[in-house]
């Protein structure tokens, strides 16, 4: 079951490996020694694997969402629930305590990334989750690491000057400038959009076996061999809209680490 976020500090066996966080896999584990992730002190540690989930998964759309890591990264894609998992994966891998938050998220916010007969067959509230890490004391919420920075540009050049934003795969209070960079505290893309909370757990294999996926039966097999590759290309035709940052070109959006 999920634990209350006031639970203890400590949650017991949180850098254990699962089946999901299969942290000991060959591929895990030769990209982590070529990073030199395990290395870095733990706040570059965390800000490096973050980066990785973020910018070099791109966001799409997975053929479900209880993935091993390792499947995750061999896609090179994913989205909220497959990134948290790759995401825990690597944090654990290198001796950072994290544990898994379920909720529910309306489907309104994944409307322009999911259109037409897949919009209209997805449920009305989708799983969806984040990572909780143990950083100076105390659980902070990663869930800015689902879109990566290409798409979230070209989010943010399709509608210049929005605030609050609802839909392709963000739910937001200001579009242009998200809590997305780790800084050592919350970040958030998609928090605007939960309705409900399904409480904290230990690992995503515990969620998955009390809640499911988000589609089942005859939706699985249309999801995975139809609606989601009309996702993918939604979302490809997003990221190719973006223009390339230059500061003499209006509208340009930065990329990481450039100034605003």
């Amino acid at each position: 079951m999920g634990n209350n976020r006031n639970a203890p500090t400590q949650v017991p066996g949180s850098v254990r490996s699962t089946e999901l966080l299969d942290y000991q896999h060959p591929s895990l584990q030769r990209l982590i020694a070529e990073r030199g992730w395990d290395k870095l002190p733990e706040y570059e540690r965390i800000g490096a694997i973050y980066d990785f989930v973020r910018n070099d998964i791109a966001f799409g759309y997975n053929v479900t969402d209880d993935l091993r890591a390792s499947q995750v990264l061999a896609d090179g894609l994913g989205q909220c629930n497959t990134k948290a998992t790759l995401l825990m994966a690597l944090l654990r891998a290198t001796g950072i305590s994290c544990r898994f938050h379920g909720f529910t998220i309306d489907k309104r916010l994944q409307k322009g990334a999911i259109t037409g007969l897949g919009y209209l067959m997805a449920p009305r509230s989708i799983i969806h989750s984040w990572v909780e890490v143990w950083y100076q004391g105390r659980w902070v919420n990663l869930e800015g690491f689902i879109l990566d920075q290409d798409y979230l540009s070209a989010l943010q050049q399709q509608f210049p000057g929005e605030r609050a934003f609802c839909g392709y795969g963000a739910a937001v209070r200001n579009l242009a400038d998200p809590p997305v960079s780790w800084r050592g505290t919350d970040t958030y893309i998609q928090s605007e959009g939960i309705n409900k909370d399904l409480g904290v757990y230990e690992n995503p294999d515990d969620f998955y076996r009390e809640h499911g996926t988000n589609v089942s039966g005859w939706k699985k097999w249309f999801f995975i061999h139809v609606i989601r590759h009309q996702m993918n290309r939604n979302v490809a035709r997003v990221r190719a809209s973006r223009t390339p940052y230059s500061p003499d070109r209006p509208g340009s959006v930065p990329g990481p680490g450039l100034p605003r």
